[in-house]
């Protein structure tokens, strides 16, 4: 039986970075939450058929479902763990899993008002906002981390570091490299994906997610809870982010509590601002309300969807939301929300289509990779959508 996971319209509260791949592909942890739902389903063994109930114009990428068909429905915002996973194996048809507030799984053809076979008493974490990705990060790390390295042993960690805290916390995958760095593990765990690398001169606070063939620079200083995806390479000073994959912040500067998506580039000494001078809780851009909102966070840094890029010695405000394909440069602060297909910043222009595209898929070859017909038709309804 195929999985569905649905976005539960969470599309526009999740954007941008959900304006390029459905809810349950957003990265925190060490997984997409897709992949975390089917690594947990299949026992880390089984493969197991997939499909998406998302927008129609993210079907060129993304399967979608055959709605009178029998399947296992999954809420895509909801993070599991294995006792989680658990009591969603043991649904029967046509029976729903809820917490108080949220449906969690349906066994059956999809349709409101299955028989409840039983409500989640405990807490259970839920993407609701697109900054949950790093408020629970530090959790879903330790998650993610006693699951895939139950029953296995860590390559061996060179002598040339330091290691401080509990060693058997840190864990690195087959071609992993470390070398001449401190590795602090005492207030979360360290995992080091195939291929990924810490170049020497690193100061490492776990908890770190540092995915396959991901890099850290020379001399960069991060603070956990941070995931780092598959293919980045990130330097300076990081605290508490998530990057997507195959995104770079390659040099000094600062950067926290933010979420980077796929295919970014923070030029050279781009800082994040990640707290008002007064201190007080931060408003942000919602694409749902089209305008700014107050939330209860105190720290909040920059929120970049895919594709998006700025120039050297770019500052961003506390709280700044960055659109799909936006090019920033440009002297003195931008604004707090530049759209997406944006060339500049303060004194901004359209970044045209075609241009955006030609930029996209430069980078992408740089990495072997190539901007497919179903990723250009993604954007051009984004584009096009932009200027409507």
């Amino acid at each position: 039986m195929q999985c569905v996971f649905h976005d539960t319209d969470l599309h526009l509260e999740l954007a941008p970075l959900t304006l390029t791949r459905p809810v349950s592909e957003l990265r925190m942890g060490l997984f997409t939450n897709t992949k975390r739902w089917l690594k947990m389903l299949g026992n880390n063994h089984n493969h197991i058929p997939h499909a998406y109930a998302t927008e129609k114009y993210l079907h060129s990428k993304y399967n979608s479902f055959e709605e009178e068909t029998e399947a296992l429905h999954i809420n895509g915002a909801i993070i599991p763990d294995e006792s989680l996973v658990q009591e969603v194996l043991n649904l029967k048809m046509d029976e729903e899993l809820r917490s108080s507030d949220s449906w969690i799984a349906r066994k059956g053809v999809f349709r409101h008002g299955m028989e409840v076979r039983m409500a989640i008493n405990q807490p259970i974490a839920e993407i609701k906002h697109s900054w949950d990705l790093f408020r629970y990060n530090a959790e879903v790390i330790e998650t993610d981390f006693n699951f895939i390295t139950q029953s296995r042993k860590s390559q061996s960690i060179s002598s040339s570091n330091t290691i401080i805290g509990d060693a058997s916390r840190i864990f690195l995958e087959p071609g992993a490299k470390v070398e001449a760095s401190i590795l602090n593990a005492t207030n979360g765990s360290i995992y080091i994906g195939k291929d990924a690398e810490i170049m020497e001169g690193s100061m490492v606070r776990g908890g770190l997610a540092l995915m396959e063939n991901a890099t850290l620079k020379m001399g960069t200083k991060l603070y956990g809870a941070t995931t780092i995806g598959p293919y980045c390479k990130v330097g300076g000073e990081v605290s508490n982010s998530v990057f997507q994959a195959y995104s770079n912040k390659g040099h000094d500067g600062f950067l926290g509590n933010s979420i980077i998506g796929e295919w970014c580039n923070l030029g050279a000494d781009t800082n994040s601002s990640n707290l008002k001078n007064n201190y007080s809780p931060v408003k942000v851009h919602s694409y749902k309300k089209e305008n700014l909102v107050q939330t209860d966070l105190q720290f909040l840094g920059l929120i970049m969807g895919d594709h998006s890029k700025s120039g050297i010695n770019t500052m961003f405000n506390t709280a700044t939301v960055v659109g799909v394909s936006a090019n920033v440069f440009g002297e003195g602060f931008p604004p707090k929300y530049i759209p997406s297909f944006t060339w500049g910043a303060v004194h901004s222009q359209e970044f045209l289509f075609e241009k955006a595209c030609e930029v996209a898929n430069n980078m992408m070859q740089r990495r072997g990779l190539e901007l497919s017909s179903s990723e250009k038709s993604i954007l051009k309804y984004l584009a096009d959508k932009e200027k409507a």
